[in-house]
């Protein structure tokens, strides 16, 4: 009986303690405590994101018409995804600027808004290059240069003479099926500064024909042969939507030069958003693969010349 009594004495007080609304009380104020502590870091976090977004934003630049190199390509502006950042930090509960996420902001004038003008390079807020080969002859040298590209993962752009497409389908149709991009490098290849509006009408419409009915790749880019053009060119190809390439930087690979001296005069002007030009010689296919590798370690990419001039911004650009 003594040994009941001092048990039920115990079982009392624990009922007490357990229904005491005091208790119940307490243990309340321990939940919400800690929801008001998630909830204020969570806010915090939000708030902290939201007052450093400013400080990455970087605006949108329009295409312009520069008094030296002509037109030059818009580049899309970036700007915080607070939503998302905030996603993708939530869970550590701390800013971390490497984990922000990004939504991209067009300019408001865009290189096609644009008079006919040519294009000798890309934006310079554009951490990528393009090569620009232009083919009329040099078929022995076209499989190296194509197994170096694809070896290196790079795409090119191709500018292609309609005569040559007409007597090399074969060639042509290996360019595209490599994922590279073909463009329109006249048919004759003549000067075509000194042609006739007519005759220059007849070299790009000839040639466009001919490269997609041999490629099926609809043509966008003319690079007029030896880079000879006058206002007439420009416009009759704006006409036939297609824009007029220059270069930036050059080869000169037709005079034969040996690697280190076609290497060096590349890599002492390669630039952001650089137009190369080269042509299927033995000098470019000897000096591709390192020229490739110079340009990677410069932290650049090498892309089609669609890709390079896009507004498109990778997300190395902000760096």
């Amino acid at each position: 009986m003594k040994r009941i009594i001092p048990m039920a004495g115990i079982l009392l007080a624990a009922w007490l303690v357990v229904n005491n609304p005091l208790s119940n009380t307490y243990v309340a104020s321990l939940v919400d405590n800690r929801e008001s502590i998630t909830v204020s870091k969570e806010s915090n976090l939000l708030e902290t994101i939201e007052s450093n977004a400013k400080k990455y934003r970087i605006d949108a630049v329009d295409a312009k018409i520069d008094p030296v190199w002509k037109a030059i390509p818009g580049i899309n502006g970036l700007e915080v995804d607070i939503k998302a950042s905030y996603s993708k930090m939530k869970k550590d509960g701390v800013f971390d600027e490497h984990k922000l996420v990004y939504k991209q902001l067009k300019p408001k004038v865009h290189l096609n808004d644009l008079s006919a003008s040519p294009i000798y390079k890309g934006n310079p807020d554009k951490k990528m290059v393009s090569f620009l080969i232009n083919v009329a002859w040099g078929n022995e040298y076209l499989p190296d240069i194509l197994a170096t590209l694809k070896k290196q993962n790079v795409k090119a752009s191709f500018f292609l003479e309609g005569r040559w497409v007409q007597k090399n389908p074969e060639l042509a149709k290996m360019i595209v099926e490599a994922g590279h991009e073909v463009g329109n490098h006249s048919y004759t290849h003549p000067d075509m500064s000194k042609i006739s509006e007519a005759k220059i009408r007849e070299e790009i419409i000839k040639t466009n024909d001919v490269i997609e009915a041999t490629t099926g790749k609809k043509v966008t880019w003319l690079a007029p042969p030896s880079g000879y053009f006058n206002d007439a060119v420009v416009r009759i190809a704006k006409e036939q939507k297609l824009g007029t390439l220059m270069w930036s930087v050059d080869t000169i690979d037709w005079q034969k030069p040996s690697p280190d001296v076609l290497l060096q005069r590349v890599m002492s002007k390669v630039h952001n958003g650089a137009m190369i030009l080269m042509h299927p010689t033995e000098s470019t296919s000897s000096s591709l693969d390192e020229l490739i590798t110079q340009i990677k370690q410069k932290d650049l990419e090498i892309n089609t010349v669609t890709e390079m001039l896009s507004e498109e911004r990778s997300m190395s650009d902000n760096e």
